[in-house]
Order: C-alpha cells, then sequence, then structure tokens
C-alpha cells in the first residue's frame, strides 16, 4: 500500500511467537512498520511445518512485510539492542520468554506510550499457565471437538490453522485498541493474551452469537456429538456440492426444481422441522436431481431459483477458481528468493486497494529498503483516565446474523455509541425465536451494549433521517450483499460527501469483484466453497464432511473488520478523512489457510483431510474411561515421544493405557511431564475451567425479558489498562427510536410524530416493545 495506509504512523516490533507472528502481519497489511527480532540462528518458527525447498511456508505468510533485526536475548548486549527498538516503538509483541528476559513490565512503567502484548499458549497466570499445547489440543479444551465428527464413534478434529489465526486476530485487535486507547489521551500497557481464552471465545464461542454452541446454553452436558444433517453435502456429477435451506422462499424454491412432487406439497414443509422430519425421502429425491448433472451448473441454477448452493471444492480448486483469481485474493507471489507460489495475499480492500502482500518475509535480520519507518511516536503523559477506547465514537450498525452482530458488539462494549438500524420488513434473523419469545440468549450476547432505531430506509423520508445521523457518526457497519448500499443511497461516495471523516465497512460472503459477488453467503456456503469443508473429513476419500455445526468465519471475519475500522479511525486522527472498507468474508477464511494454500500451490494435490492423524511427530484423540469420554495428546519433538514412551510404553499402545484413565487424569499426567495433552471438553464444562475461571474469562450478564442470567465473554479480561466494561441489555425492536432522534438529532415533536405516521420512523411502542 501507499505511504498512506492507515498504520503508517504506527511502529511495531514482533518478537512474538507464532500468533504474535501472524497478528502483527495483519497489522503490517493496514500499513504498520513491522520489524521482526530474531535470535543470531533464526526464529524457532523458521522451522515450522509446511516446510519447501528449506523454506518454512507457515513463516513466510506470517512474516511478509516486515523488515528484520537479530538480537541475541540472551546477552547483555542482545538485550540492549532489542530494548531500543521496543521502547521506540507503539506496539511490541513477545512471547513470554522474551517478556521476561526483557522485563517488559518495567518497560512499559519507564515507557508509557507502550503498549506490550505478551503472547502465549494461556497465559502469565492460572494453573496452566506453564502448560504445554497446540491447535489440536486447544480443539479439545475449548469445546469444538465435542460437537465434531460422526456421532456414535471418535469425535473429529477441525482442521488445521483455524484456532491460532483466530487467536492471532483477537492479538492484533488487542493490540491496536490499546494503541488507541493510548493515543486518545491514555497510556500504553501490558497485554496478557491467551491463546486458548482467544480461541474459546473467538472461534464458535459457547456462550455469544449462536451457532453449534447452542448445545452450551442449556447447562445440560450431552453426550455423543450432535446430528450435522442441518447443511447436507450431495454428490453430483464431478465432486459434491452443499445445500443450505433455511427460509420459506429457498424451499419453494428447491419444491419447483425438483418438479413439485406431490408428496411434499403440503404447506408444513416451509418449515425445517417438517423437511428434516422427512429428510432422508427429500434427500432420495435431491440425490437424484444433483447425481447427473456438474457441480458448477447445478450452483448457476440454483442461483436463478433462489436456493443457497455451492461446490465443496479442495483447497487446490479454490486457489484455482475464477473467482479468487479474478478478485484479488490469490496472486502469483515471490514468497522468498526463487519461491514463487500462488497464495492469498490479504482480505481487506481500503478505498478500492487491497492491503496485502508488498514484499517478501525478511531474511534474517533483512531491512527492508522500501518502507523507511516513522518517527517514533511522542510519549504521552501518563494518564489514569477510565474511559473505554472508543468512548465519543459513534456508529450506526446496519448488520445483521453473527458478523452483524459482533462487528458492532467489538466497538459498543469498548465504549462506542452503537445505534442498530432495524427493518421491521426485513427484520433480523437473529432476533428469531422458537415460539415467539421476546428476547433470545443470542441475541442478548451478539447485541449487548447497542441502542435501537426502527428506520425504513428504502423510503426517502427514512432514508433522510439516515443521512442526518451520518452526519453525527463516525463508522457505518453493514453485512448485504455487495451494492445493497448503493442501490439504497447510502453508499460511502454518498455518505462521504456529507460527512468527509465517515468510516463505511461493507462486509459480504463474497468479494464484489468476482463473479461470485451475487452469491448466496451463508458460513457453511463460505466453507464449502474456500475448501475448509473438504478438510473437515476423517480422511481424504470420504465424502462426508463434519463443519454443519459450527459457525465459522463469522466471528473471526467481524472481528478482522472491526480491526481494518479502527485501523482508519486511528489515521482519521490525523488526516480527518475516513475510507471505504470491503471485506470478503471467504476471502478471511483463505487468507488463515495461506501456507497451506502455498503448499497446495507448489504440490498440487498434497492438501487433503488428515483426520485425527494430524501433521505432528504423533498425535490423535484417545478413548478414555467413561461414556463418550475423549482426549488428544500430541508429541512434537523425538524428545517428547521418547517421554511419551516411557509413559505407555514402547509400542505406543496410547489406546490401552488412556482406557483406564479419565480424559483429567490423562491431562494431569502428560502435562506435568511437558507433553500437549487435553481433555475434551463440552461446552458447558468451560465454566468450570480452572484456567479461565482464575482469569476472568467469563462474566455473568442480565436481560430483563430473560428469566436467568447468562454467562458472557469479559473483553477486559486480556488488558492490563481498560475502563470498567458494561454490560447493558440488548434493545428490543426500536426501542430507542424516540431516544435518538430527540438527543441525536434534536428532532421537534411535531415532524417525528410525521415520521412515525408515515411509516419512515418505527418506534417499539408501536407493537408493545
Amino acid at each position: 500500500m501507499s505511504h498512506a495506509a492507515p498504520l503508517a504512523s504506527v511502529r511495531v516490533v514482533d518478537l512474538g511467537d507464532s500468533v504474535g507472528e501472524a497478528a502483527t502481519r495483519l497489522l503490517a497489511d493496514l500499513g504498520a512498520h513491522v520489524t521482526k527480532v530474531e535470535p543470531p540462528q533464526g526464529a524457532p518458527t523458521r522451522a515450522e511445518r509446511p516446510v519447501v525447498d528449506g523454506h518454512s511456508l507457515a513463516f513466510l505468510t506470517r512474516n511478509a512485510n516486515k523488515s528484520g533485526a537479530v538480537a541475541d536475548l540472551h546477552t547483555d548486549e542482545g538485550r540492549a539492542a532489542a530494548t531500543a527498538l521496543v521502547t521506540a516503538a507503539d506496539l511490541a509483541f513477545v512471547d513470554r520468554e522474551a517478556a521476561d528476559l526483557l522485563g517488559v513490565d518495567d518497560l512499559v512503567v519507564a515507557h508509557p506510550h507502550l503498549v506490550v502484548v505478551i503472547s502465549s499458549p494461556f497465559g502469565r497466570t492460572g494453573p496452566r499457565a506453564d502448560w504445554q499445547a497446540t491447535e489440536r489440543t486447544f480443539s479439545a479444551l475449548s469445546g469444538s471437538l465435542s460437537r465434531s465428527g460422526r456421532p456414535g464413534t471418535v469425535p473429529l478434529l477441525p482442521p488445521e490453522g483455524l484456532s491460532l489465526a483466530t487467536a492471532s486476530t483477537h492479538a492484533a485487535w488487542t493490540g491496536l485498541v490499546a494503541v488507541i486507547a493510548r493515543r486518545r489521551g491514555g497510556s500504553g500497557q501490558v497485554i496478557d493474551l491467551s491463546h486458548h481464552e482467544a480461541i474459546v471465545t473467538g472461534l464458535d464461542p459457547a456462550f455469544g452469537v449462536q451457532g453449534s454452541a447452542a448445545a452450551g446454553r442449556s447447562g445440560k452436558v450431552r453426550r455423543d456429538r450432535p446430528p450435522s444433517d442441518s447443511y447436507p453435502v450431495y454428490p453430483c456429477a464431478d465432486g459434491f456440492v452443499r445445500l443450505c435451506l433455511l427460509a420459506k422462499r429457498q424451499w419453494r424454491g428447491m419444491f419447483g426444481w425438483l418438479g413439485e412432487p406431490e408428496e411434499f406439497a403440503d404447506p408444513r414443509y416451509d418449515s425445517i422441522s417438517a423437511r428434516v422430519a422427512d429428510g432422508a425421502r427429500l434427500n432420495e429425491l435431491i440425490i437424484d436431481l444433483f447425481a447427473q448433472q456438474k457441480g458448477a451448473d447445478l450452483v448457476e441454477e440454483a442461483a436463478r431459483r433462489g436456493v443457497p448452493l455451492a461446490q465443496v471444492l479442495t483447497l487446490g480448486q479454490a486457489i484455482t477458481s475464477e473467482h479468487f483469481t479474478t478478485a484479488g485474493t490469490v496472486v502469483e507471489t515471490e514468497l522468498a528468493p526463487g519461491l514463487i507460489a500462488t497464495v492469498p495475499v490479504g482480505c481487506i480492500d481500503i478505498d478500492g486497494r487491497r492491503a496485502q502482500i508488498r514484499h517478501p518475509a525478511p531474511a534474517l535480520g533483512q531491512g527492508s529498503a522500501d518502507v523507511a519507518p516513522p518517527p517514533p511516536s511522542a510519549a504521552l503523559s501518563t494518564s489514569t483516565s477510565t474511559a473505554l477506547p472508543f468512548e465519543g465514537l459513534r456508529v450506526l450498525d446496519l448488520g445483521v446474523i453473527v458478523f452483524g452482530a459482533e462487528a458492532g458488539r467489538a466497538f459498543a462494549d469498548l465504549g462506542a455509541d452503537v445505534i442498530k438500524v432495524e427493518s421491521i420488513a426485513f427484520p433480523d434473523g437473529l432476533r428469531q425465536t422458537r415460539s415467539g419469545e421476546a428476547m433470545n440468549a443470542s441475541f442478548a450476547w451478539g447485541q449487548r451494549n447497542k441502542r435501537s432505531i426502527g428506520l425504513d430506509l428504502r423510503s426517502e423520508e427514512g432514508r433522510a433521517v439516515f443521512l442526518e445521523l451520518v452526519t453525527k457518526s463516525d463508522v457505518v457497519l453493514s453485512n448485504f450483499k455487495p451494492g445493497t448500499l448503493t442501490s439504497l443511497g447510502i453508499d460511502h461516495a454518498t455518505l462521504s460527501t456529507l460527512n468527509p471523516g465517515i468510516v463505511v465497512l461493507e462486509s459480504a460472503a463474497f468479494s464484489s469483484k468476482g463473479p461470485w459477488a451475487r452469491r448466496l453467503g451463508y458460513g457453511p456456503l463460505v466453507r464449502a466453497a474456500c475448501g475448509i469443508s473438504s478438510l473437515w473429513r476423517y480422511g481424504a476419500e470420504e465424502a462426508e464432511c463434519w463443519d454443519g455445526v459450527t459457525v465459522f468465519p463469522d466471528h473471526v471475519a467481524a472481528k478482522v473488520g472491526a480491526i481494518s475500522v479502527a485501523a482508519i479511525l486511528l489515521a482519521r486522527q490525523g488526516s480527518g478523512h475516513g475510507a471505504s472498507i470491503e471485506l470478503g468474508q471467504s476471502d478471511v477464511v483463505l487468507h488463515q489457510l495461506a501456507a497451506f494454500a502455498a503448499l497446495e500451490s507448489l504440490q498440487p494435490g498434497s492438501v487433503t483431510a488428515v483426520g485425527n492423524r494430524g501433521r505432528e511427530l504423533f498425535g490423535g484423540v484417545f478413548a478414555c474411561a467413561g461414556d463418550d469420554e475423549w482426549c488428544v495428546i500430541e508429541a512434537r519433538t523425538e524428545k517428547e515421544l521418547a517421554t511419551l514412551r516411557d509413559v505407555v510404553g514402547a509400542d505406543l499402545e496410547v489406546d490401552a493405557w488412556t482406557s483406564t484413565r479419565t480424559p483429567h487424569e490423562v491431562m494431569e499426567e502428560l502435562q506435568g511431564l511437558g507433553l500437549p495433552a487435553a481433555a475434551m471438553l463440552r461446552l458447558p464444562e468451560l465454566l468450570d475451567d480452572p484456567q479461565l475461571s482464575h482469569r476472568g474469562t467469563y462474566a455473568r450478564m442480565q436481560h430483563p425479558r430473560l428469566d436467568h442470567d447468562l454467562p458472557t465473554e469479559d473483553p477486559s479480561s486480556p488488558f492490563g489498562r481498560l475502563g470498567a466494561v458494561q454490560f447493558r441489555p440488548a434493545p428490543t425492536v426500536a426501542e430507542h427510536t424516540i431516544q435518538v432522534c430527540t438527543e441525536v438529532l434534536g428532532m421537534d415533536q411535531e415532524r417525528m410524530a410525521a415520521l412515525l405516521r408515515s411509516g419512515a420512523l418505527i418506534a417499539a411502542t408501536e407493537f408493545g416493545g
């Protein structure tokens, strides 16, 4: 990007682990000057798999756009050199060893402009602070494993890459938020970032906006995996397709496509539950319809009929598809001298330009000649302000469902006045309840700390009110199909003429620049089209995909969107100008799989489902004593494998050893020897997890329309200095219409009454809110 990139004024030092590397890569894409500091022998992550021609593809993709430096933290000279770099920066990412060697707590006291993120598996405190972890043990401890796989058999570990990418996104968010807080008059701080905590609250949260995690809300401990038939996969002439029938109109389109069979003509089949009940027969008809047709033809016909359908692509097919190559999501790129691969290069467009790879990862100690570091930021006075980072900012939230809820909540939790703009004619699907209740837990989680205004944007009067709100706001968030804001007359080009500082985020399933731009984009279809579903199998030869009960990439993509908005807000402090941001959620998925995409590009056909085998030296999911009890054990090195043999026997008959022990007994014994091992937890058990309890990961929140309180993520948990986070209840529909019109717009009663009569405005009192 050009010198005007949003984080061009930010200096970052990367002394971190793999999560820190990926977090700082995201900031580097947005223009931050990032220096990767390594020991003389190189960072341990340079040896991380997959490796091609002596290069770690993970290291190369995580460290593009950075400069390099060398410092041996075990020597006085090296510590002095690293300290000089860190104290001249705005933000530093360090692992626990570097934090201890540099004494970062004292550094922040001495240099109050500095923010330091300490990235580690479990954080610096708590009973598991010194435990070992891998991405797969995190799957067990986060509850993900307990709901993944074929019912009645061994649970299935999710594909690699998703969990740690989630942790890195959370790391980038917390670091950037702290820098913004500091530049708005606060002081620096130390952030104790736990990968475990970030994954539990950010990948598919048990106590967050709706997904398969609904199993965690009853407080009951469920045995076995839930059925994964909501988004079925069907064979076609050249592979597989995934169907996602939710709304009545979608079923009607499918019914017509099937030739309107009499046996399914009853209106009761408009209901999902009725279709599921007779799913065996319905599946027979769909299988017959799809079997002889090619996947691309089926998707095209489905789009014509309004039926949500996607091909189940391999990662190799995804990165070579016309959509992602046309959109600029994947580009042939030099990752290292002589090593050229087709890789995902970025996922955020700002004013039509992609934040992407500009230059390769540095060779050991190599600086970057084409990116000069900005001058050090002036140290601000130490402030004891308790203000939240986004206090004083106003956000107009047009978002819907999971992504929409989470993007707005990121700002609402941290002090922004977030006004949810709601349409009565096109209600947010997240408000749906099973029996017509006034509120559901999912909406309460995702929409807390927001206000609601009822507004008809399709009327001239309603649009005029929205434009008035824009003149008094900072951000507009949306996740409609590409082109929707333009059709409503409220795109960034229009809004910026009224408010040059406005920041507009538009997110959709697929980028507007490719041929899939107008596709229906539910999460299961995004996962299918990006290669995630094909990797979420017990083996490459299997047809069944087991990602149907998770919510991905909604939560993590929303956090990436929030990061991009926050970056523009930071730049706006100097420039006064906002920006237009576009985020394709499918682009986020591919960006998180960049290392494997590079491997597939260089060695076609090499990236396939590995099931529970994994890519470590040894590992898997093992049955334990009890009813449907399991644990994950991994050995990453020959030394760890030798330790495991000492415990279970030279023949590695792990199943026999674990079968006589509970998962927690296995975990405690092996972790005591320094081996990564984890019990498979079910979602309700997270609330009693001693590490999460120690760190205050969860708080309690109430809603007047619910008869019980709810456990919920406490966003203040990793921060060393953050104002008190409130949990104001999520609004009922149009609950704050009168308040917003009066307080924000200064609207007089006569005009308000006329707008209410015309339907341009809707107030809660009109329907018992």
